[in-house]
């Protein structure tokens, strides 16, 4: 059984959580987010924190209370501070260049390849690094694997685009 849902989180001062029947809403310095609160889980707000119980006392109910409780700690941590991931782009021609909306990619195709940046999100890039920041996890993570489908790494010379902290498993070439 999950007892990540026994664990309270703390909303610091900076953060405003309005809780309605369906959804609820966490306010803060990095912007606004909203999520749908499941029907099988309750939050309790209590002392600056919140408090996430299953409606029942169901396997499921108790996992539904875990995950929601996850995903309010990532939003009240987005709204606060932030998230961001790092791309390293390798390879001999590989360049990356942020304007306005846009992220324009030269990764050895015969055509740049430009990335529409999705609202809530900014991407800047920092030599061959390109930086995606926002409040909301999964669109920073959807959008770091986005424009890591592009190129992604290949085994032999590590070419492409790859995460920060991401380890590439290298190949040996062909011997004679």
């Amino acid at each position: 059984m999950s007892r990540i849902a026994n664990a309270p989180v703390r909303v610091p001062e900076k953060v405003e959580v309005k809780i309605e029947p369906d959804t609820i809403r966490v306010t803060g310095p990095q912007g606004e987010l909203e999520q749908p609160v499941h029907p099988r889980v309750r939050i309790e707000e209590e002392e600056g924190a919140l408090r996430f119980r299953p409606t029942d006392t169901s396997r499921k109910s108790v996992a539904f209370a875990g995950t929601m409780r996850s995903l309010v700690n990532n939003m009240v941590t987005g709204v606060n501070e932030g998230f961001e991931r790092r791309l390293e782009i390798n390879g001999v021609g590989y360049r990356a260049d942020a304007k306005g909306q846009t992220l324009n990619l030269q990764l050895g195709f015969s055509h740049p390849v430009a990335y529409e940046i999705p609202e809530g999100v900014s991407v800047s890039v920092e030599g061959n690094a390109v930086v995606v920041r926002g409040a909301s996890k999964e669109a920073v993570g959807q959008v770091a694997a986005d424009i890591r489908s592009y190129r992604p790494p290949e085994p032999y010379k590590g070419k492409g685009i790859r995460l920060a902290d991401e380890r590439i498993i290298r190949k040996e070439a062909k011997k004679k």
